[in-house]
């Protein structure tokens, strides 16, 4: 089970939204670089990065600051936000990226993802983000009539590494992870599924390590960690003790 620390990317800046909506941020780093370095000391193995400005851009807007997380942390990183091509896909994992995530694109050309997980095996993940049970795409903008197992089933067998699933209704507000929701997508598919999306305290954590989350690959933390609602040390601690 892998806790996830995010740096969410904001005019280069490491900040976090409250529902999705850019005009809601808060920053809590102007130096995306040296968090991740602070989140590799604090003990965590993994990193989620995404390119806020380029999930609405359709295209990588905060390249400079992803490449200078890359150089800081010997963590694997995964990045999602604004990858829309095989080109894109490509530029990312020649800079280091552990795998990429694609979400708008896998609403969009399903094909594109099956042939990148083709080209790049074990690198690509799919972003299933939510808004009242249905998928949203464009940067959370823009809703869609496509249901969230509906989409998740179509990349069965495609070679999809993970699936990222975040319920934006409680993004960023510190609800509590969705947990009805994420526990049915990943008893739905064969594809691990990682929870994203209100992680609220260890409450939270004790919760995915209970014996019908264990097909998770993990969650995503974000703001509970930033403003100390959850102790990295304390957190990673509960998750050792139970593998």
């Amino acid at each position: 089970m892998i806790l996830f620390p995010a740096i969410d990317l904001k005019d280069g800046r490491c900040v976090r939204l409250k529902l999705g909506d850019m005009a809601q941020a808060t920053v809590y780093n102007e130096d995306p670089a040296a968090q991740a370095r602070d989140f590799e000391r604090q003990g965590f193995r993994w990193l989620h990065v995404v390119d806020l400005n380029g999930a609405f851009a359709g295209a990588s807007v905060n390249g400079a600051a992803v490449e200078a997380i890359l150089k800081a942390t010997k963590n694997p990183v995964q990045l999602g936000g604004g990858i829309r091509s095989l080109d894109h896909i490509e530029h990312w994992l020649s800079k280091g990226l552990a795998r990429v995530i694609l979400g708008t694109i896998a609403v969009r050309d399903p094909a594109l993802v099956k042939e990148a997980c083709r080209r790049f095996p074990g690198k690509i993940a799919v972003g299933i983000d939510a808004k009242g049970g249905k998928v949203a795409v464009e940067g959370w903008a823009e809703a869609s009539s496509l249901g969230v197992i509906e989409l998740a089933k179509k990349f069965e067998g495609a070679g999809v590494s993970a699936i990222i699933y975040t319920d934006i209704d409680r993004d960023g507000i510190l609800a509590g992870i969705n947990w009805e929701s994420t526990i049915a997508l990943s008893n739905a598919v064969s594809i691990p599924v990682i929870a994203s999306g209100g992680l609220a305290s260890l409450a939270d954590i004790r919760r995915m390590l209970q014996p019908d989350a264990q097909k998770l690959e993990g969650a995503i933390t974000g703001r509970a960690l930033y403003d100390g609602r959850i102790d990295a040390a304390e957190a990673l601690k509960l998750i050792a003790e139970a593998a």
